[in-house]
């Protein structure tokens, strides 16, 4: 009798210490998820800040967009010979065939010119292409510059 007892005291110990072992399992993998989560947003969030506070406004002038001429998404790279920031890499959509020099001037934030770039673009109507505007070697695009398209 006693070692029955015995026996189904062991029993249910090692049953209860195997439960408790999984929920404790369950309960850390869940915790890990949910910080794994939090964590990904807060990173998404910062990049995605970041990304908006280093934006450039890029503007058409309204004789561009009477040609049917309009911008996508665009980056600003730099250029090899010299780590300046100069080049733009613009995404243009073209709803009506163009073909025509753009004219590119940048400002820095406090609105000062900072630099000219011009290309050749030609499109067809319903076509669109990246093109790279290419600015002097001087030339620094920052954060928050300001470029007029004419």
């Amino acid at each position: 009798m006693k070692k029955t007892l015995l026996l189904l005291v062991l029993i249910t110990l090692l049953t209860s210490c195997n439960n408790i072992k999984e929920k404790t399992k369950e309960t850390i993998n869940k915790t890990g998820e949910t910080v794994g989560k939090s964590a990904t947003e807060f990173f998404d969030g910062v990049s995605d800040g970041v990304e908006k506070t280093l934006e450039c406004e890029i503007t058409l002038s309204s004789q561009l967009i009477e040609k049917g001429l309009k911008t996508g998404k665009y980056e600003v790279k730099s250029n090899l010979n010299n780590g300046k920031d100069n080049v733009l890499v613009l995404y243009l959509i073209f709803d009506k065939d163009i073909d025509q020099t753009l004219y590119l001037k940048a400002f820095d934030k406090k609105n000062v010119e900072i630099g000219r770039s011009k290309l050749e673009v030609t499109g067809k109507k319903g076509e669109a292409e990246y093109f790279d505007f290419q600015f002097n070697d001087r030339t620094d695009i920052e954060s928050k510059s300001k470029i007029s398209i004419e």
